[in-house]
Protein backbone atom coordinates (compact mmCIF):
# COMPACT_ATOMS: atom_id res chain seq x y z
CA UNK A 1 0.00 0.00 0.00
CA UNK A 2 1.38 3.47 -0.93
CA UNK A 3 2.64 5.50 2.03
CA UNK A 4 0.63 8.58 3.01
CA UNK A 5 2.81 11.47 4.11
CA UNK A 6 0.81 14.26 2.49
CA UNK A 7 -0.67 17.06 4.61
CA UNK A 8 -3.56 19.31 3.60
CA UNK A 9 -2.78 21.73 6.43
CA UNK A 10 -3.02 25.31 5.04
CA UNK A 11 -3.14 24.07 1.46
CA UNK A 12 -5.20 26.46 -0.70
CA UNK A 13 -7.86 24.36 -2.41
CA UNK A 14 -10.69 25.23 -4.80
CA UNK A 15 -13.78 23.00 -5.05
CA UNK A 16 -16.07 23.89 -7.95
CA UNK A 17 -19.63 22.68 -7.50
CA UNK A 18 -19.17 22.88 -3.73
CA UNK A 19 -22.87 23.63 -3.30
CA UNK A 20 -23.78 20.19 -4.65
CA UNK A 21 -24.03 16.67 -3.30
CA UNK A 22 -20.47 15.34 -3.62
CA UNK A 23 -18.92 18.81 -3.66
CA UNK A 24 -20.30 19.77 -0.26
CA UNK A 25 -19.01 16.54 1.29
CA UNK A 26 -15.60 17.08 -0.32
CA UNK A 27 -15.34 20.69 0.89
CA UNK A 28 -16.26 19.50 4.39
CA UNK A 29 -13.65 16.71 4.27
CA UNK A 30 -10.87 19.02 3.09
CA UNK A 31 -11.70 21.67 5.67
CA UNK A 32 -11.54 19.01 8.40
CA UNK A 33 -8.05 18.11 7.11
CA UNK A 34 -6.90 21.70 7.62
CA UNK A 35 -7.08 22.93 4.02
CA UNK A 36 -8.01 26.53 3.23
CA UNK A 37 -11.01 25.78 1.05
CA UNK A 38 -12.41 28.16 -1.54
CA UNK A 39 -15.89 26.83 -2.33
CA UNK A 40 -17.31 27.87 -5.69
CA UNK A 41 -21.12 27.86 -5.61
CA UNK A 42 -23.59 28.63 -8.37
CA UNK A 43 -24.84 32.19 -7.93
CA UNK A 44 -28.32 32.39 -6.43
CA UNK A 45 -30.10 35.76 -6.00
CA UNK A 46 -31.43 34.67 -2.60
CA UNK A 47 -27.92 33.98 -1.37
CA UNK A 48 -28.29 30.21 -1.16
CA UNK A 49 -25.07 28.20 -0.94
CA UNK A 50 -26.83 24.91 -1.63
CA UNK A 51 -25.84 22.03 0.63
CA UNK A 52 -23.08 24.10 2.21
CA UNK A 53 -25.86 25.84 4.14
CA UNK A 54 -26.42 22.58 6.01
CA UNK A 55 -22.85 22.36 7.33
CA UNK A 56 -22.11 23.13 11.00
CA UNK A 57 -21.43 26.81 11.61
CA UNK A 58 -17.86 26.19 12.72
CA UNK A 59 -17.13 24.36 9.45
CA UNK A 60 -18.86 26.95 7.28
CA UNK A 61 -16.88 29.71 8.96
CA UNK A 62 -13.62 28.17 7.69
CA UNK A 63 -14.72 28.21 4.03
CA UNK A 64 -14.24 31.03 1.54
CA UNK A 65 -17.52 30.77 -0.36
CA UNK A 66 -17.38 32.36 -3.81
CA UNK A 67 -20.46 32.66 -6.08
CA UNK A 68 -19.66 32.00 -9.72
CA UNK A 69 -20.33 30.06 -12.88
CA UNK A 70 -17.89 27.74 -14.66
CA UNK A 71 -19.24 29.03 -17.98
CA UNK A 72 -17.63 32.41 -17.17
CA UNK A 73 -13.94 32.19 -18.17
CA UNK A 74 -12.89 35.32 -16.26
CA UNK A 75 -14.68 34.14 -13.12
CA UNK A 76 -12.78 30.85 -13.34
CA UNK A 77 -9.44 32.64 -13.60
CA UNK A 78 -10.24 34.56 -10.44
CA UNK A 79 -11.41 31.42 -8.63
CA UNK A 80 -8.37 29.33 -9.64
CA UNK A 81 -5.81 32.06 -8.93
CA UNK A 82 -3.47 31.22 -6.05
CA UNK A 83 -4.73 27.66 -5.52
CA UNK A 84 -2.47 24.72 -4.68
CA UNK A 85 -5.11 22.27 -5.89
CA UNK A 86 -8.40 22.43 -7.78
CA UNK A 87 -11.17 19.83 -7.57
CA UNK A 88 -13.51 20.47 -10.52
CA UNK A 89 -16.93 18.97 -9.76
CA UNK A 90 -19.32 21.61 -11.15
CA UNK A 91 -21.54 20.09 -13.85
CA UNK A 92 -25.05 19.48 -15.04
CA UNK A 93 -25.60 15.84 -14.13
CA UNK A 94 -29.25 14.85 -14.60
CA UNK A 95 -29.43 12.36 -17.45
CA UNK A 96 -33.17 12.71 -18.27
CA UNK A 97 -32.90 16.51 -18.43
CA UNK A 98 -30.01 16.22 -20.89
CA UNK A 99 -32.47 14.82 -23.44
CA UNK A 100 -34.47 18.05 -23.13
CA UNK A 101 -31.63 20.59 -22.92
CA UNK A 102 -28.44 19.19 -24.49
CA UNK A 103 -26.99 22.60 -25.38
CA UNK A 104 -26.92 23.64 -21.73
CA UNK A 105 -24.92 20.48 -20.95
CA UNK A 106 -22.36 21.37 -23.62
CA UNK A 107 -22.05 24.89 -22.21
CA UNK A 108 -21.55 23.76 -18.62
CA UNK A 109 -19.82 20.39 -18.90
CA UNK A 110 -17.58 20.96 -21.93
CA UNK A 111 -17.04 24.71 -22.11
CA UNK A 112 -17.06 25.01 -18.31
CA UNK A 113 -14.36 22.36 -18.01
CA UNK A 114 -12.37 24.05 -20.75
CA UNK A 115 -12.47 27.31 -18.76
CA UNK A 116 -11.12 25.54 -15.67
CA UNK A 117 -8.37 23.80 -17.70
CA UNK A 118 -7.30 27.07 -19.33
CA UNK A 119 -7.21 28.89 -16.01
CA UNK A 120 -5.18 26.10 -14.38
CA UNK A 121 -2.74 26.00 -17.30
CA UNK A 122 -2.25 29.76 -17.51
CA UNK A 123 -1.91 30.24 -13.75
CA UNK A 124 0.39 27.24 -13.18
CA UNK A 125 -1.92 25.36 -10.82
CA UNK A 126 0.10 22.50 -9.24
CA UNK A 127 -2.76 19.98 -9.09
CA UNK A 128 -6.11 19.59 -10.87
CA UNK A 129 -8.74 16.86 -10.63
CA UNK A 130 -11.52 16.81 -13.24
CA UNK A 131 -14.62 14.83 -12.37
CA UNK A 132 -15.91 12.34 -14.92
CA UNK A 133 -18.63 9.70 -14.51
CA UNK A 134 -19.08 5.98 -15.05
CA UNK A 135 -21.80 6.87 -17.59
CA UNK A 136 -19.04 7.57 -20.14
CA UNK A 137 -18.53 3.81 -20.49
CA UNK A 138 -22.08 3.12 -21.61
CA UNK A 139 -23.43 -0.40 -21.22
CA UNK A 140 -20.58 -2.64 -20.11
CA UNK A 141 -18.85 -4.63 -22.84
CA UNK A 142 -16.97 -6.48 -20.09
CA UNK A 143 -16.99 -6.42 -16.29
CA UNK A 144 -15.57 -5.27 -14.11
CA UNK A 145 -15.11 -2.13 -16.20
CA UNK A 146 -11.54 -0.89 -16.03
CA UNK A 147 -10.15 2.37 -17.37
CA UNK A 148 -9.31 0.80 -20.75
CA UNK A 149 -13.01 0.13 -21.47
CA UNK A 150 -14.29 1.89 -24.62
CA UNK A 151 -16.27 5.10 -24.13
CA UNK A 152 -19.80 5.36 -25.48
CA UNK A 153 -22.12 8.36 -25.31
CA UNK A 154 -25.57 6.91 -24.65
CA UNK A 155 -27.04 10.23 -23.49
CA UNK A 156 -26.22 13.89 -24.20
CA UNK A 157 -24.99 14.05 -20.60
CA UNK A 158 -22.47 11.24 -21.03
CA UNK A 159 -21.39 12.63 -24.39
CA UNK A 160 -20.51 15.98 -22.81
CA UNK A 161 -18.57 14.25 -20.04
CA UNK A 162 -16.62 12.25 -22.63
CA UNK A 163 -15.80 15.55 -24.31
CA UNK A 164 -14.61 17.04 -21.02
CA UNK A 165 -12.50 13.94 -20.29
CA UNK A 166 -10.78 14.17 -23.66
CA UNK A 167 -10.10 17.87 -23.14
CA UNK A 168 -8.44 17.06 -19.81
CA UNK A 169 -6.34 14.37 -21.51
CA UNK A 170 -5.29 16.83 -24.23
CA UNK A 171 -4.16 19.42 -21.69
CA UNK A 172 -2.01 16.81 -19.96
CA UNK A 173 -0.46 15.64 -23.23
CA UNK A 174 -0.19 19.04 -24.94
CA UNK A 175 0.68 21.32 -22.03
CA UNK A 176 1.88 18.91 -19.28
CA UNK A 177 -0.96 20.14 -17.06
CA UNK A 178 -0.89 18.12 -13.81
CA UNK A 179 -4.46 16.86 -14.20
CA UNK A 180 -6.17 13.59 -13.28
CA UNK A 181 -9.60 12.50 -14.48
CA UNK A 182 -11.60 10.98 -11.61
CA UNK A 183 -14.40 8.63 -12.64
CA UNK A 184 -16.82 7.88 -9.78
CA UNK A 185 -19.41 5.18 -10.24
CA UNK A 186 -22.90 5.74 -8.81
CA UNK A 187 -22.40 7.77 -5.66
CA UNK A 188 -25.23 7.91 -3.12
CA UNK A 189 -25.82 9.13 0.42
CA UNK A 190 -27.03 12.13 2.43
CA UNK A 191 -27.73 15.32 0.42
CA UNK A 192 -28.26 13.53 -2.88
CA UNK A 193 -30.84 15.03 -5.23
CA UNK A 194 -34.30 13.51 -5.26
CA UNK A 195 -33.96 12.92 -9.03
CA UNK A 196 -31.48 10.04 -8.38
CA UNK A 197 -32.81 6.51 -8.03
CA UNK A 198 -32.04 5.88 -4.34
CA UNK A 199 -33.61 9.14 -3.08
CA UNK A 200 -36.53 8.57 -5.47
CA UNK A 201 -37.30 5.25 -3.80
CA UNK A 202 -36.63 6.46 -0.25
CA UNK A 203 -38.78 9.59 -0.48
CA UNK A 204 -41.71 7.65 -1.90
CA UNK A 205 -41.46 5.09 0.88
CA UNK A 206 -41.08 7.69 3.64
CA UNK A 207 -44.10 9.54 2.26
CA UNK A 208 -46.14 6.39 2.90
CA UNK A 209 -46.65 5.36 -0.71
CA UNK A 210 -47.54 1.70 -1.19
CA UNK A 211 -46.74 1.82 -4.92
CA UNK A 212 -43.14 2.79 -5.65
CA UNK A 213 -42.95 4.22 -9.17
CA UNK A 214 -39.77 3.46 -11.13
CA UNK A 215 -38.51 3.04 -14.67
CA UNK A 216 -36.51 0.03 -15.84
CA UNK A 217 -35.72 -2.48 -13.08
CA UNK A 218 -33.13 -4.61 -14.91
CA UNK A 219 -30.17 -2.19 -15.22
CA UNK A 220 -27.38 -2.77 -12.72
CA UNK A 221 -25.22 -0.16 -11.01
CA UNK A 222 -22.11 -0.05 -8.83
CA UNK A 223 -23.13 2.11 -5.86
CA UNK A 224 -20.43 3.92 -3.84
CA UNK A 225 -21.23 5.65 -0.55
CA UNK A 226 -20.45 9.35 -0.72
CA UNK A 227 -17.83 9.36 2.05
CA UNK A 228 -15.95 6.61 0.20
CA UNK A 229 -16.15 8.60 -3.05
CA UNK A 230 -14.81 11.72 -1.33
CA UNK A 231 -11.96 9.73 0.21
CA UNK A 232 -11.13 8.51 -3.29
CA UNK A 233 -10.84 12.10 -4.52
CA UNK A 234 -8.56 13.01 -1.62
CA UNK A 235 -6.31 9.98 -2.07
CA UNK A 236 -5.98 10.60 -5.81
CA UNK A 237 -5.05 14.26 -5.23
CA UNK A 238 -2.35 13.16 -2.81
CA UNK A 239 -0.81 10.71 -5.29
CA UNK A 240 1.93 11.86 -7.67
CA UNK A 241 1.59 8.61 -9.62
CA UNK A 242 -1.96 9.53 -10.65
CA UNK A 243 -0.93 12.48 -12.86
CA UNK A 244 -2.34 12.17 -16.38
CA UNK A 245 -4.40 9.11 -15.42
CA UNK A 246 -8.09 8.28 -15.61
CA UNK A 247 -9.12 6.55 -12.39
CA UNK A 248 -12.33 4.76 -11.39
CA UNK A 249 -13.84 5.04 -7.93
CA UNK A 250 -15.89 1.84 -7.72
CA UNK A 251 -16.73 -1.01 -5.35
CA UNK A 252 -16.46 -3.78 -7.94
CA UNK A 253 -19.98 -5.04 -7.14
CA UNK A 254 -23.31 -4.45 -8.85
CA UNK A 255 -27.00 -4.60 -7.98
CA UNK A 256 -30.05 -4.22 -10.22
CA UNK A 257 -32.47 -1.35 -9.71
CA UNK A 258 -35.17 -3.89 -8.86
CA UNK A 259 -33.02 -5.59 -6.22
CA UNK A 260 -32.05 -2.19 -4.81
CA UNK A 261 -35.70 -1.18 -4.53
CA UNK A 262 -36.43 -4.48 -2.81
CA UNK A 263 -33.74 -3.80 -0.19
CA UNK A 264 -35.08 -0.31 0.51
CA UNK A 265 -38.63 -1.64 0.73
CA UNK A 266 -37.40 -4.25 3.20
CA UNK A 267 -35.77 -1.60 5.37
CA UNK A 268 -38.62 0.94 5.28
CA UNK A 269 -41.98 -0.64 4.42
CA UNK A 270 -42.18 -4.33 3.43
CA UNK A 271 -45.81 -3.88 2.34
CA UNK A 272 -44.92 -1.61 -0.57
CA UNK A 273 -44.66 -2.86 -4.15
CA UNK A 274 -42.95 -1.63 -7.30
CA UNK A 275 -44.81 -0.16 -10.29
CA UNK A 276 -42.99 0.54 -13.56
CA UNK A 277 -43.89 3.82 -15.28
CA UNK A 278 -43.25 4.21 -19.00
CA UNK A 279 -42.35 7.91 -18.71
CA UNK A 280 -39.46 7.05 -16.39
CA UNK A 281 -37.84 4.72 -18.94
CA UNK A 282 -34.94 6.19 -20.93
CA UNK A 283 -35.10 6.34 -24.75
CA UNK A 284 -34.40 3.15 -26.66
CA UNK A 285 -30.63 2.56 -26.87
CA UNK A 286 -30.13 5.31 -24.29
CA UNK A 287 -30.29 3.13 -21.18
CA UNK A 288 -26.99 1.95 -19.76
CA UNK A 289 -27.87 -1.62 -18.89
CA UNK A 290 -24.89 -2.64 -16.79
CA UNK A 291 -22.23 -0.81 -14.77
CA UNK A 292 -19.76 -2.56 -12.49
CA UNK A 293 -16.37 -0.96 -12.05
CA UNK A 294 -12.88 -2.21 -11.42
CA UNK A 295 -11.05 -0.48 -8.56
CA UNK A 296 -7.71 -2.21 -9.17
CA UNK A 297 -6.06 0.99 -10.40
CA UNK A 298 -7.08 3.25 -7.52
CA UNK A 299 -6.11 0.57 -5.00
CA UNK A 300 -2.69 0.18 -6.63
CA UNK A 301 -1.95 3.90 -6.96
CA UNK A 302 -3.43 5.21 -3.70
CA UNK A 303 -4.33 2.35 -1.38
CA UNK A 304 -8.01 3.42 -1.41
CA UNK A 305 -10.73 0.88 -0.82
CA UNK A 306 -14.46 1.20 -0.08
CA UNK A 307 -15.29 1.13 3.63
CA UNK A 308 -19.09 1.25 3.64
CA UNK A 309 -21.27 -1.73 2.68
CA UNK A 310 -24.36 -1.04 0.59
CA UNK A 311 -26.64 -2.18 3.41
CA UNK A 312 -24.97 0.17 5.91
CA UNK A 313 -24.84 3.04 3.43
CA UNK A 314 -28.54 2.69 2.67
CA UNK A 315 -29.33 2.67 6.39
CA UNK A 316 -27.45 5.94 6.87
CA UNK A 317 -29.06 7.47 3.79
CA UNK A 318 -32.55 6.51 4.95
CA UNK A 319 -31.82 7.98 8.37
CA UNK A 320 -30.70 11.26 6.83
CA UNK A 321 -33.72 11.57 4.55
CA UNK A 322 -36.06 10.73 7.41
CA UNK A 323 -34.58 13.48 9.57
CA UNK A 324 -33.46 16.10 7.10
CA UNK A 325 -34.09 15.49 3.46
CA UNK A 326 -37.58 14.11 2.99
CA UNK A 327 -38.73 17.54 1.83
CA UNK A 328 -42.26 18.09 0.53
CA UNK A 329 -44.00 14.71 0.66
CA UNK A 330 -46.54 16.04 -1.87
CA UNK A 331 -43.79 15.82 -4.53
CA UNK A 332 -42.52 12.34 -3.69
CA UNK A 333 -44.54 10.76 -6.50
CA UNK A 334 -43.30 13.18 -9.16
CA UNK A 335 -40.76 12.25 -11.79
CA UNK A 336 -37.89 14.70 -11.39
CA UNK A 337 -35.85 14.95 -14.59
Amino acid sequence: MPKRNFSWKNKRVLVTGACGFIGSHLAERLAAAGARVRALVFYHPQGSWGWLDSLPGETLATLEVVPGDVRDAQAMRQAVKGMDAVFHLAALIGIPYSYHAPESYVDTNVKGTLNVLLAARDLGTPRLLVTSTSEVYGTAKFVPIDESHPLQGQSPYSATKIGADRLAESFFRSFSLPVTTVRPFNTYGPRQSSRAVIPTIITQLLAGHREIRLGSLEPTRDFVYVKDTVEGFVRIAESETSLGEEINIATGTEISVGELAGELIRQINPKARIVCEKRRIRPENGEVERLCGSNDKIRRLTGWQPRTSLEKGLEETIHWFAGNGNGDSRKAHLYHI
